[in-house]
């Protein structure tokens, strides 16, 4: 396979939950878009600062008028990633926007089903254990 470069796009997504009359703001970061970029890793490496640059999440897009643009604060980390703090409208958001270089892909694959009789040896004796490769042995 022939390796791939993405921008990896991340947002730190928030969603307010209020729990016994105050109200939390939880924090989680998710990967919000893979862009493949046909080219070199320099070529990639400048489709991710223009995301840097420009990108607005959508924490702030939804709430923004036709002409706004976010404060932005735009860090490049000694790894190659961005970090970009954005304010707008009294409301604040980071992303981060990394080059990525897709090495390895692989398909899902499903189980057969499980006759009636694995079924209930199953339900009998509980799950049988998982080999965990990474262990150590001896």
């Amino acid at each position: 396979m022939t390796a791939q470069w993405y921008v990896l796009i991340e947002e730190d997504t928030r969603v307010t939950r209020r729990a016994d009359g105050v109200d939390l703001k939880l924090h989680r970061w998710a990967l919000v878009a893979s862009h493949p970029v046909s080219g070199t890793e320099a070529q990639a490496r400048a489709a991710t600062e223009d995301a840097a640059l420009h990108y607005v999440p959508n924490v702030l897009a939804r709430h923004a008028r036709p002409g706004d643009a976010p404060a932005r604060s735009a860090f490049l980390t000694s790894d190659g990633a961005w970090l970009v703090r954005l304010n707008q409208h009294h409301r604040e958001c980071h992303i981060r926007v990394t080059a990525a270089r897709l090495v390895h892909t692989q398909e899902e694959k499903k189980a057969p089903p499980k006759t009636l009789k694995e079924k209930v040896r199953q339900a009998l004796e509980g799950p049988a254990p998982s080999e965990n490769p990474w262990a150590p042995r001896g």
